[in-house]
């Protein structure tokens, strides 16, 4: 990869870390619509309790995931709420990134081009009738695939000297 490519990586993985460490710790504390509208119909108290009322909210309960390492927004053990916040946004980030960079590589591997010295499979000399679409198209009328191992043989030099 290009060092240009490298420090557009890094700048865009350091923007990402810094909002999930920082900045995501300014974010509302009630950004779930869907929280706020199963709470309709219900009275809470200030630390959004219900105390009265019917609602949807009132038939919730804890998912199995509830007692996580990163529930909440936040990591267990972690007393401080900032720091808590900040390291699970900063881990998210960089589990995200990982899962990425290693489903990049995968796909890298598995979608190598052939080398020197080695005979391409691409349309240079196709096999299925048609003619090359890539400027080799022989100017005697002939086509590469019928058989004439001298006609082929040109249109394979030219597609050699084209590249």
């Amino acid at each position: 990869m290009k060092n240009r490519s490298w420090a557009f990586l890094a700048g865009g993985l350091l923007v990402a870390l810094l909002l999930a460490g920082v900045v995501s710790n300014y974010a509302s504390s009630h950004p779930d619509g869907l929280d706020s509208s199963l709470l309709k119909g219900c009275t809470v108290d200030a630390d959004d309790n219900i105390v009265g009322g019917s609602c949807p909210a009132q038939q919730a309960r804890d998912h199995e995931l509830a007692d996580s390492p990163l529930a909440d927004y936040g990591v267990r053990g972690v007393r401080n709420s900032f720091v808590s916040t900040g390291l699970s946004g900063v881990l998210g980030v960089l589990v995200t990134f990982a899962i990425g960079a290693g489903g990049f590589w995968l796909l890298r591997r598995r979608g190598t081009t052939p080398t020197a010295g080695t005979t391409p499979t691409d349309a240079t000399t196709p096999t299925d009738g048609t003619t090359p679409t890539d400027g080799t198209t022989p100017t005697d009328g002939t086509n590469p695939t019928d058989g004439d191992p001298a006609t082929s043989d040109d249109v394979r030099r030219r597609a050699d000297a084209a590249s």
